[in-house]
């Protein structure tokens, strides 16, 4: 019997390659990212199809990626690309707004339309990597917490629709993470990055992992992960 197949999105960044890894022990990964040097280690890696792809610009406006057409199954889709910028109400102009959405939302849903029927005839599981903010009000940040507030209601809302075809679809949410995401997001901030606060990549992956190898009569709809030690709590 062929390997489950896995589709992962932001393969190239910092919880990216974690996942593609942990993916890759047992899954055939198509792993989608921008960053060459990084799509060529990974290209190396046993189980592991590296996808050049700009995921903007191909899913939305190209059609789709030409290398995930003709799939007959999809077993796994994780939605790990996003952006995140510090912006405000005040401050966001409509591109800052368009950017947000079109990578963190409509990326997501589009592909995810793409690829329905492969995950319907796998009755496969979809993945949505959100984050901490995704709940409740950050002042500030707004313009990536309304996208991912977006995404939090994309993912229940296509839970129930793709019920009757046995497809499962989860949201994780990883708290402040070590990747050169949150460390951009310092760096606006002014801010002092700290890495040994924020939660290890690796542990992300492992969390996607117990939501894959749920049982079958079973889904994990929503995951939480958090640092050990919340940076509220520190002195």
């Amino acid at each position: 019997m062929s390997k489950p197949l896995a589709v992962v999105t932001g393969a190239t960044g910092g919880m990216g390659v974690e996942i593609v890894k942990n993916l890759a022990r047992d899954h055939e990964v198509y792993a989608l990212g921008r960053n060459k040097d990084v799509l060529e280690e990974l290209a190396q890696l046993d189980n592991v199809v590296a996808v050049d792809t700009d995921i903007v610009a191909d899913v939305l406006d190209g059609g789709g990626i030409e290398e995930l057409r003709g799939l007959e199954r999809v077993d796994v889709l994780i939605h790990a690309a996003a952006i995140a910028h510090h912006h405000s109400v005040e401050t966001a102009r409509r591109d800052d707004w368009y950017k947000h959405l079109d990578l963190n939302v409509v990326v997501p849903a589009e592909l995810t339309r793409q690829l329905l029927e492969p995950l319907r005839s796998a009755q496969g599981q979809v993945v949505f990597i959100n984050s901490g903010a995704g709940h409740g009000a950050h002042p500030g940040n707004t313009v990536y917490a309304v996208s991912k507030h977006a995404l939090r209601g994309l993912a229940d809302a296509l839970r129930k629709e793709e019920s009757g075809y046995g497809v499962r679809v989860s949201t994780v949410s990883p708290g402040p993470t070590d990747t050169a995401m949150l460390r951009g997001l310092m760096e606006e901030k002014n801010a002092t990055y700290q890495p040994e606060f924020y939660i290890d990549p690796v542990e992300v992956a492992g969390a996607i992992r117990f939501v894959v190898d749920a049982g079958p009569t079973t889904q994990i709809t929503n995951v939480d992960v958090r640092p050990r030690v919340e940076l509220a709590d520190r002195n």
